[in-house]
């Protein structure tokens, strides 16, 4: 399954959107896709603790509004919505930063779903940097891993840092920052910053040397 790179990458449907977040400039950085499984199947593997680590990460503390959550050696914060099997909302703080995560699922049919995934930050110099491949290459890397969980409950975690190396793992880097650049560019961002900011990106997930 992991040989058709394209499929995954054209699977995910890619936005970014300007808007304001407590009175600051904020982009909400969001990725919309659909998976052959049950609306409740789904909701099950995004919010089961057992479920979480086979294909996205250990996740320890309260999964109910108002509890606290730790993505272990990633981010942690605060359950602030949770309606099953429609949508949660989550505050996201890694270090001192903090942004939001809305997840929202909907039956597209009896026996597949559709899930959308918006995370909003303040502009900050990492966006400036890095756009909206910043977080938008890693959510893709954990909707794949979704996809592989759900084909085949059974299968092994993907490996980041094993993909990461492989002809495969490149190629989804590149092409994942390269759609977030043209996202970035549908949204009204300088072609020229976004095309830059996307090569940094590249250049991160796949250690190569930045184009340009």
């Amino acid at each position: 399954m992991l040989n058709d790179i394209e499929h995954h990458l054209g699977a995910v449907e890619r936005r970014v959107v300007s808007l304001e977040r407590d009175g600051a400039p904020a982009r909400a950085v969001i990725l919309r896709r659909i998976y052959k499984t049950t609306i409740d199947d789904l909701w099950n593997a995004v919010t089961n603790k057992e479920r979480l680590p086979r294909w996205f990460a250990r996740v320890e503390g309260e999964l109910k509004i108002g509890g606290h959550y730790q993505v272990e050696n990633n981010a942690g914060g605060e359950i602030v919505q949770c309606d099953p099997p429609n949508m949660f909302s989550l505050s996201w703080v890694f270090g001192e930063d903090v942004s939001w995560v809305d997840v929202e699922l909907k039956a597209e049919s009896s026996d597949t779903a559709c899930l959308t995934l918006m995370h909003t930050a303040r502009l900050s110099p990492l966006w400036d940097q890095f756009g909206p491949g910043a977080v938008g290459v890693g959510w893709e890397l954990g909707l794949l891993g979704l996809a592989l969980h759900l084909a085949d409950s059974k299968a092994e975690k993907l490996d980041e840092e094993t993909f990461a190396a492989s002809v495969e793992g490149k190629a989804f880097g590149r092409g994942s920052s390269a759609k977030w650049g043209a996202a970035a560019i549908s949204a009204g961002e300088d072609p020229d910053k976004a095309l830059a900011s996307a090569s940094r990106v590249a250049a991160f997930y796949t250690d190569e040397t930045e184009v340009g």
